[in-house]
């Protein structure tokens, strides 16, 4: 299977997802620790099909010493065990905003008020833009159908260069 467009081989869009790489590279700094940024963005990534996504995502939570336990029970996280209170507030922020097309409200007062108990000023704000950004991330490539498999763990990192 190939992606039906190549985007990297678009200037214009090249350029955008260079960006995005780069965005990426300031929220990894956040201190939102890193196995939780992919859980998060494995997650989103489940809800929109983005396949690439989460081959990606699940990849690098592994290399960033994610369980193959906990990676499994994401889809079903609210039933799971494994899960902290302030992951499960995260996990509950990022599909209330990834479906935002499917609840009224958006995000929830009980999710907000979850993830403002547990997470700073500054953690909130990343997790708000993580959850932004990869909902374009899987946008993009659910619309080219850029394949899954073949991904290596880091390889992202090397596109923001």
């Amino acid at each position: 299977m190939e992606a039906r467009f190549n985007l990297f081989e678009s200037p214009t869009a090249a350029k955008v997802a260079k960006r995005i790489y780069s965005v990426a590279g300031v929220l990894e700094q956040s201190t939102v620790p890193k196995a939780l940024q992919e859980i998060l963005a494995l997650r989103a990534s489940q809800i929109n099909g983005c396949a690439f996504c989460v081959d990606m995502h699940t990849k690098d939570a592994t290399a960033a010493g994610e369980s193959q336990q906990r990676l499994h029970l994401v889809a079903v996280w609210r039933e799971a065990t494994v899960f902290t209170e302030a992951e499960r507030a995260a996990l509950a922020l990022t599909e209330e905003g990834t479906r935002l097309a499917d609840a009224f409200e958006g995000v929830s007062d009980e999710t907000w008020s979850a993830v403002r108990k547990h997470f700073t000023d500054d953690e909130v704000g990343a997790l708000i833009c993580m959850i932004a950004l990869i909902n374009a991330a899987n946008r993009m490539n659910v619309i080219v159908q850029n394949p899954a498999g073949a991904y290596e763990p880091g390889t992202a990192a090397a596109l923001i260069s």
